[in-house]
């Protein structure tokens, strides 16, 4: 059974950079610092091989075998000796030499026993052999060097081990949920925070798999845990909120909608199943469940403070936004063409509050309001047209849209000295003189004494620079009158 959420889409115009990043390593990692274990191995078995020290530990692993499974109770290992009693049968002397050499339980076994196990002569000659191997190789494999070994835990092998793999399937897998999974969990943190609380989840699911595999020898590589986390993450931070789910279940598969935190304690449910009736299946569960754990635990306790949601996050994406912008402005101008005014007006104003980066509506509500120039309604929308073609850097428009005005809408709702002097300096930085003379006239009539002595200074400089003494006369006048 696979149920994994599946919410959002990648937007490729902002990628996942961290996602991205955290695959590319992990790929890396594998084929270029992993990929001399192979030729380790071979060289571990060639040598185990030369040593005859099969001869010494097949016995010994059979007993041990039997012995896990009638003393200690471990079913798991019923499977592992009927396939080692298979390969003797077989004769199958590279898998035989190769699960004795990696079983790292039993190699502790034959340190502890081996006293009871063979004759000084043999003991002497399976330290002098046996030791070697091990030194030259099998320690120095990637997973002994940087996987995370409960036996030896050290706090660096708790983020190395996230970057291991133990194959060419358990990598693809992994980096196929990392991606289907860290993309969104990316987008709602920022990469930043996302990149930390990843690598904080992979560190506790370690410990937790630690707790309940202490002492054991047998290192964890891996980024499942991490990518668990990220699972736990995921639906912690759509909390109750219905989000689609894709499950497949034997041959069958499909979506569904659910509660997102809903599917915490399902999988959290299966992790621990598992745990205790999947058998030996070399897959980490604990370190599952403690990933889920994490994830959820640090949403829940930070996601007020330090890890709390961007709020772009919730908002739709740049495409589904302009399908629903277009589907709601195409419902207005239908209303505009059937001359149903008042109804067009209240659409525009619902996608501009949707919308406000959008000029166009304004510009719609501002024609919408000139069809009555004596309400205050139309001296509003001017005032707001002009501060926006002005904050768009399109004096021009705001230069028209203020003449327009003072034809229609002067008469009824007079525009304010502030208006008539932005109106002014703004025509100043175009060089229209007639646009700002005429500015100043509109002031003067308001009465404002401080910005009209302010507006003639100006007027003054200006006209002086462009050489246009009448002018500038006329305005030292006016200025030395005031």
């Amino acid at each position: 059974m696979l149920i994994i959420p599946a919410e959002n889409a990648v937007n490729w115009k902002r990628p996942p950079w961290v996602t991205l990043g955290l695959m590319f390593t992990c790929l890396m990692v594998f084929l270029f610092y992993q990929g001399g274990d192979s030729r380790k191995l071979e060289q571990a078995v060639s040598e185990y091989l030369a040593s005859d020290l099969q001869s010494l530990e097949a016995p010994a692993y059979e007993t041990y075998l039997e012995r896990e499974i009638s003393i200690q109770g471990d079913e798991s290992r019923i499977h592992e000796l009927q396939r080692f009693q298979e390969l003797q049968r077989d004769n199958d002397e590279f898998w035989l030499a190769l699960s004795l050499l990696m079983d790292r339980e039993f190699y502790r076994y034959l340190e502890s026993n081996q006293d009871v196990l063979w004759s000084v002569r043999d003991r002497a000659r399976w330290n002098e052999q046996r030791s070697p191997i091990e030194a030259n190789y099998i320690e120095r494999l990637s997973a002994f060097q940087l996987g995370l070994v409960p036996a030896e835990l050290s706090l660096y092998t708790l983020v190395t081990y996230q970057f291991l793999h133990g194959g060419w399937g358990h990598i693809i897998g992994n980096l196929v949920f990392l991606f289907l999974l860290g993309f969104t969990v990316e987008k709602a943190l920022g990469p930043g925070r996302f990149l930390i609380a990843y690598l904080v989840c992979g560190a506790l699911s370690g410990l937790v798999f630690t707790a309940f595999s202490l002492g054991s020898p047998v290192p964890l590589v891996g980024a499942s845990g991490s990518i668990s986390g990220l699972m736990g993450m995921y639906v912690a931070i759509y909390g109750l909120q219905r989000i689609r789910f894709f499950y497949f279940l034997g041959v069958y598969f499909n979506y569904i909608k659910a509660p997102a935190i809903a599917m915490l304690p399902v999988w959290l449910g299966k992790e621990i199943y598992d745990y205790w009736f999947a058998g030996a299946t070399g897959i980490a569960y604990m370190a599952h469940a403690g990933g889920l754990l994490a994830g959820a635990g640090l949403v829940w306790l930070l996601g007020r403070s330090w890890l709390q949601v961007r709020e772009e996050f919730f908002e739709p994406e740049a495409d589904e936004q302009d399908a629903r912008f277009t589907s709601g402005y195409g419902q207005a101008m239908a209303s505009l063409g059937r001359m149903e005014f008042d109804l067009a007006r209240h659409q525009f104003e619902a996608l501009r509050g949707h919308y406000p980066d959008r000029p166009i509506l304004l510009e719609h509500l501002y024609q919408l309001a000139k069809l009555r120039p004596d309400l205050p309604e139309y001296r509003a929308r001017t005032i707001e047209l002009m501060n926006d073609a002005l904050a768009r850097r399109q004096p021009e428009q705001m230069i028209e849209v203020w003449k327009e005005y003072l034809a229609k809408g002067e008469a009824h709702q007079p525009l304010g000295a502030e208006d008539h002097n932005r109106v002014l300096f703004t025509s100043l930085k175009q060089h229209d003189t007639k646009a700002a003379e005429k500015a100043f006239e509109r002031l003067r009539g308001t009465g404002d004494q401080l910005l009209t002595v302010e507006a003639c200074r100006l007027l003054v400089e200006e006209f002086e620079k462009l050489q246009m003494e009448p002018k500038a006369r006329h305005y030292r006048q006016l200025l030395q009158a005031n």
